[in-house]
């Protein structure tokens, strides 16, 4: 019998839930067991239910995305968030990522794409879409003070496996990519975590674009 990954799917619109749970209905590795269409609901639910992985909008009435992703974080509440979102705002993805987002979905992704980041979700990884992480990867914050202390710490394997993170990759892939193995890998991401004082990818990615350790041209 599959052990079959439990997904919350919250959002304000009926369609896109329905959407959505078609998708994974045709998919036996997923069931869709619960959704909400705002904020509040989403809370109650992820107590009740305790999905493997969310799917969340950010603009919702009664609280929105991100302030549930902030509550659950406040919570010390784990589980994987991946925003889904017709928003491709920077300073969004980068607040969600920081909040601790698994990933960030446009709402035109493909099936493939949403399969790929809800899987990499639930592993504990992030990724995004290309588009995006090209998008938050071209800016140039303006370094905030004590930024270049911490970009000077930061080797350049570990930029790599940083910039790599941020498009996507996992552990495995940046392995081969790198010509190491995948515990080499996660020793380099646990150096990165404690130079940038974080405790995820996703917040290392987020830390790393506000101190321009990692940029990619548009």
């Amino acid at each position: 019998m599959v052990n079959k990954r439990r997904i919350l799917v919250v959002d304000d619109h009926l369609i896109v839930r329905e959407g959505l749970k078609l998708i994974f209905e045709t998919e036996e590795n997923y069931e869709v067991v619960g959704e909400a269409e705002n904020g509040e609901k989403a809370l109650v639910l992820i107590e009740e239910l305790k999905p493997d992985v969310v799917l969340m909008d950010l603009n919702m009435p009664k609280k929105s995305g991100l302030e549930v992703i902030r509550i659950l974080k406040e919570k010390n509440n784990l589980i994987p968030i991946i925003i889904l979102t017709t928003f491709n705002d920077d300073k969004l993805i980068r607040e969600g990522l920081f909040l601790g987002a698994k990933g960030y979905l446009l709402k035109d992704s493909t099936r493939e794409e949403l399969i790929r980041t809800v899987e990499s979700g639930i592993r504990g990884e992030i990724l995004l879409q290309p588009e995006i992480s090209r998008s938050i990867l071209g800016i140039k914050a303006e370094p905030e003070e004590g930024s270049n202390k911490i970009n000077d710490s930061i080797t350049e394997r570990e930029r790599f496996v940083l910039q790599a993170v941020a498009r996507g990759c996992t552990s495995k892939e940046i392995a081969f990519d790198m010509g190491i193995s995948e515990r080499t890998v996660k020793a380099h991401l646990t150096n990165i975590y404690s130079k940038l004082n974080v405790e995820s990818r996703s917040k290392a990615v987020a830390v790393a674009i506000e101190s321009g350790i990692i940029h990619v041209e548009k």
